[in-house]
């Protein structure tokens, strides 16, 4: 496979960073100035929480490709306390830490 040449490079940056870039900065700039109602606003709130699930839970509930809710599921396992950390000390480097061990733990047992 030969080099890109410089042109090229630069070519290809600028329209990775147009891809990018762009489709989120235009929402930004053009929502700026509207006033939104009081319920979409609310209703945003909720959007990091739903993303934060959706990539989550295949890796919590499936692991191996097939639902999997038994307690041979580390990574379910793991999830609950951790979770639970997050929710009462909202602090994050706490809340790695103990997935990290209890994850370390679950994979010494066995």
């Amino acid at each position: 496979m030969e080099p890109m040449d410089k042109t090229t490079f630069l070519v290809v940056l600028a329209g990775m960073f147009a891809a990018t870039y762009v489709p989120r900065a235009l929402p930004l700039v053009a929502l700026s100035r509207v006033k939104m109602p009081q319920w979409v606003v609310e209703w945003l709130e909720f959007v990091p929480s739903a993303v934060l699930a959706a990539l989550l839970a295949p890796g919590l509930l499936m692991p191996h490709r097939h639902i999997d809710l038994s307690l041979h599921n580390d990574y379910l396992i793991a999830a609950i306390p951790t979770m639970l950390v997050a929710i009462r000390t909202r602090s994050l480097a706490l809340s790695v830490a103990v997935g990290v061990g209890i994850m370390v733990l679950l994979q010494r047992l066995y």
